[in-house]
């Protein structure tokens, strides 16, 4: 079963006169959802946007596995067990909260900065936090989450080009850039950036590039693998 979901849809957030501008794909904080508060391990997806010198002063997390990806631009990540990072387009950065760590994001540069930032559950809460960045994930290369149960997939079909989505009991596609169409159980839909499909019992569901405004330019895809799982209330 595949569920749709626009990226006009998605609850906005942040601090416009900050230079902070997000947009959340599951319930979070003041637009609580009942219906939407996650899936599977997936209890967030924010499409973030920070102006120069724009960010999230220090704060908390805990029992919240934190991955990554940046789109454009350069984030500055420093945290309380003493990291200091810049992650660049193509990076994968983890951060595992664990028992409780906090964290700075900042975007230091001159140009634009635009990130996507997903938290899984973990399957054991607890633990010492940890962080790990994987530099220019390539797409053959599945990152791999065993605290949550979950695998990041990276697809960047051309226009035209066809790659499979994992068979998995919960599948999350999120478009970062471009245009696919996905298609599976007898049905078809065509995802642009923002948008994300939800797929329950994925079984040879597969993505192909689609053609942009512009001409035949590749699309980017995040894709999470995971396993049904109960999953610890929050």
């Amino acid at each position: 079963m595949m569920s749709i979901h626009r990226a006009a849809d998605r609850y906005p957030g942040g601090d416009a006169a900050a230079g902070i501008e997000t947009r959340h794909a599951f319930s979070f904080g003041p637009h609580y959802d009942p219906d939407n508060l996650r899936f599977g391990a997936l209890i967030a997806c924010n499409e973030e946007r920070l102006a120069p010198g724009a960010g999230f002063d220090e704060h908390p997390h805990s029992h919240t596995e934190i991955v990554t990806w940046v789109v454009e631009g350069e984030l500055t990540h420093r945290d309380s067990a003493g990291h200091a990072t810049v992650v660049r387009p193509g990076d994968v950065q983890h951060l595992s909260a664990a028992a409780g760590v906090r964290h700075v994001e900042r975007n230091d540069g001159a140009a634009p900065l635009t990130f996507v930032q997903m938290w899984l559950a973990p399957l054991e809460p607890g633990g010492e936090p940890s962080y790990g960045i994987v530099r220019r994930l390539a797409d053959a290369t599945p990152y791999a989450l065993p605290a949550a149960g979950a695998v990041l997939h990276v697809r960047r079909p051309a226009a035209g080009e066809r790659t499979a989505v994992p068979d998995g009991d919960l599948v999350y596609v999120h478009v970062v850039r471009g245009r696919v169409r996905v298609a599976g159980d007898g049905a078809a839909e065509e995802l642009g950036a923002g948008d994300a499909v939800r797929i329950t019992g994925a079984r040879g569901v597969e993505l192909t590039g689609v053609p942009g405004a512009t001409g035949a330019t590749a699309a980017e895809v995040l894709v999470w693998e995971m396993r049904e799982t109960p999953y610890p209330a929050r």
